[in-house]
Order: structure tokens, then sequence, then C-alpha cells
């Protein structure tokens, strides 16, 4: 077989196991595309996960739109792709003169039978909380019967919970467990993710840990003070407060902060960075602030847009954050918290204290680049002042 999109037409079907396109083209920009088949409502779409960076952005795709898309990246920016499925193995690969050769193997025996069933919208993946072992907490929240079935009009929650303890896992060895652990959530909200973290670390991990929920509303502080003392969670406590004006602590060694509102993210990261937190997990939300205050002749003609300068606005926000962080001695990562089919507020800002003294010169590079960003867009982000006035 010679032609690509013969060839993917052919096997691009319900028998699909993965894709895998790699060997990039070009040093910058996406260096891998996996694809696999999932099982939606309205019928069988394909994942695209494109690694760009440390970061993975996921997609799905119809058959068509797949099959031309895999075609414009083998003929531009890959040199090979590797199919596999029940009934055949692919190969196509690209020379440098652009030639394309494609080789398909057929599966028999054992190996036609080695083959997962297609995922239904993730629901077979293999979570931190398991499906079919009832939790407390998640029965009374309304996300599990009292046998342990995740909720159909919950599964996004549940999932979104073990998304979040998948971030956690990656950050355990930067916990001590020599000591108790002091933990602050700010704008924890139902707690749903408090909860989880709190189990999950004490109850799964066995960790020594002290977990504060901070809320502006004091009937779901109530709340969630009751259901902590009715499941026994003696070292989870929720107080009311607001993150601005939080001083009860003098050092933390975890600070989370999920869909707190327009510039409460910024407070809860100064506080953080101040308190020299190891750990900062934040999920922004409504990132109101830079978009009253952007002003670039050159961008001008786009943002006339409402919905684009809003849009902007918000990816500004959050990287200028990040860049912040790094300056601030956080090794930093923007990563996809849940899919933006569920909710557009989908990115987590991930920062892990690096404690090995960075060049200076280094430092200031990185600084003047963010900076000088800032001027471009004629800019005053509330993280700005609140953390380099208190560090310079």
């Amino acid at each position: 077989m010679t032609d690509l999109r013969e060839f993917l037409n052919k096997y691009v079907n319900v028998n699909l196991r993965r894709v895998i396109v790699s060997n990039a083209r070009k040093k910058d920009g996406i260096s891998k595309i996996q694809v696999r088949p999932i099982q939606m409502k309205n019928g069988i779409f394909y994942q695209v996960t494109r690694t760009l960076g440390p970061k993975e952005i996921h997609e799905n795709y119809e058959k068509e739109a797949l099959v031309s898309y895999l075609c414009c990246q083998m003929t531009e920016n890959f040199r090979q792709l590797q199919l596999e499925s029940r009934t055949v193995q692919g190969t196509v690969l690209v020379s440098k003169k652009g030639s394309m050769r494609i080789t398909v193997k057929e599966q028999k025996g054992k190996k036609a039978q080695e083959y997962p069933p297609m995922l239904s919208h993730n629901r077979t993946k293999n979570y931190v909380l398991k499906e079919g072992i009832p939790v407390p907490w998640l029965v009374d929240l309304g996300v599990m019967s009292q046998e342990g079935k995740v909720k159909n009009s919950r599964y996004d929650k549940f999932k979104q919970l073990n998304r979040f303890l998948e971030f956690i896992e990656d950050i355990l060895p930067k916990l001590p467990k020599d000591r108790e652990v002091e933990i602050l959530d700010f704008g924890c909200g139902k707690s749903y993710l408090t909860f989880a973290m709190y189990y999950y670390l004490k109850e799964l991990k066995h960790y020594d840990i002290r977990v504060t929920g901070l809320d502006l509303k004091a009937d779901v502080i109530e709340k969630c003070e009751a259901l902590a003392r009715k499941y026994g969670y003696e070292k989870l406590h929720f107080q009311q407060g607001d993150i601005a004006s939080y001083e009860d602590m003098q050092k933390v060694d975890m600070v989370v902060t999920l869909h707190a509102c327009d510039t409460a993210t910024d407070y809860a990261l100064a506080k953080a960075v101040q308190w020299g937190a190891a750990v900062i997990l934040s999920v922004p939300c409504c990132q109101h602030e830079l978009n009253g205050q952007i002003d670039n002749e050159m961008l001008a003609p786009i943002l006339e847009y409402g919905i684009l300068k809003e849009r902007f606005a918000a990816i500004l926000t959050d990287g200028l954050r990040a860049q912040m962080l790094q300056s601030a001695g956080y090794d930093t990562q923007i990563l996809e918290f849940i899919d933006i089919e569920h909710t557009p507020k989908n990115l987590l800002i991930r920062a892990v204290k690096n404690e090995k003294v960075r060049n200076e010169s280094t430092k200031k590079q990185q600084r003047k680049a963010w900076e000088k960003c800032i001027e471009e867009v004629h800019a005053v982000p509330t993280l700005q002042k609140l953390l380099f006035e208190t560090i310079d």
C-alpha cells in the first residue's frame, strides 16, 4: 500500500488500539502525537494527545477529520507513524527526501486477542479512587451510591478528583514523612478535593498531615466541618475567612487553591511563596484583572473582539503567574487539569520549590523577559505587586 490516506481510512476503525506519530522534523513544536479511540454518547471518536514540551494537549476528532490531520502532519512535520490494531500493525516512514514507505503486517493468533476493550469515555481507567469501593465522603457528597457505583451525572467530578490526586502523587517526594505536613486549601468550597486530598495522603499513603480548608461561606464551612468529624478525620479542619487577610499560619508545606476567583488566586500564590511552601497547586478562575488593563497597538485589531480579548487575558495572566513563581525559586508547569469538554477552567499551575541556587545571570534574564512582556501590554498584575514588592 503506497497511499497514506487510503491506509488510514482502511485501518482507523473500531479495531484500532492506538496510533503513535513520532520523529519530528523540527526540534521546537509538537514532539509526539498519540491517538486512541473512545466511545462517547454520540458514537466513536478519536482522542488526539499532542506532546508540546512538558504539556499534553487533548482533542477529540471524528474519523474524517483525524485522517486529514494525520496526513498533514506526516507530510509536513513528522517522519514516522505506527498504527496498532486488533488485525494489523502498520508503519509509515518518510525519508529526508520526502518519499513515503508504508508496510502492513497482519496480527494473528494470540496477538490478535491481546487487545484491551475500547475505553467508554475513559471509564475503565485505573483510577486512584476505585469504582466499586464505596468511600463515605463520596457517598455523602453525592458522587457514589452506597454500593460504590459512581453516579452517571457525577462522573466528571469523579474524574476530576482522580486527576487531582494524580498531580499530588507526582509531588509526594517533596513532602516530608518524618514530621507533620501542613496543607492549606484556599477557597475550598464544598471541599470535594479537600476530602480527596486528606483521604489519599492520610488513609492511603499514611502521611502525617494537617489540612485546613478556608472559604468565605459560613454554611459551607459548617457542613464540611461536620462531615470531617463524622468520618473521624481529626486533622482536617475548616475555617471561614478571606485569602487576602489570612494570617493564622507561619509555615505551610503545601498550598492548594482551586477556582479562587480573579485576584484571589494571586493572594494565595503570594502567601504560599512567603511561607516557603514546598508545593503549590493552583487552578485559576475568572482572570478578569488584565482584561481591563491590556493595551497594545500591535494586538489592537485582535483585542477588539471581546471573547478573544478575554481568552488572551486569561492565558497572559496564568503565563505571567507561572513566570513569577519561577523567578521566586519554583520549578513551574502549566498542566491540563480536566478535559476542556467538561470545563473551560482546565489549567493547573503546579509549582515545586527548587532548593538549588540558581545562576544569578539566568535569574535576571528570566525576570527581565516577563517584565518586558508586562511592559508591552501596559499591565500591572496583582501578583507582581504582592510578591516582588515583598521580595525586592
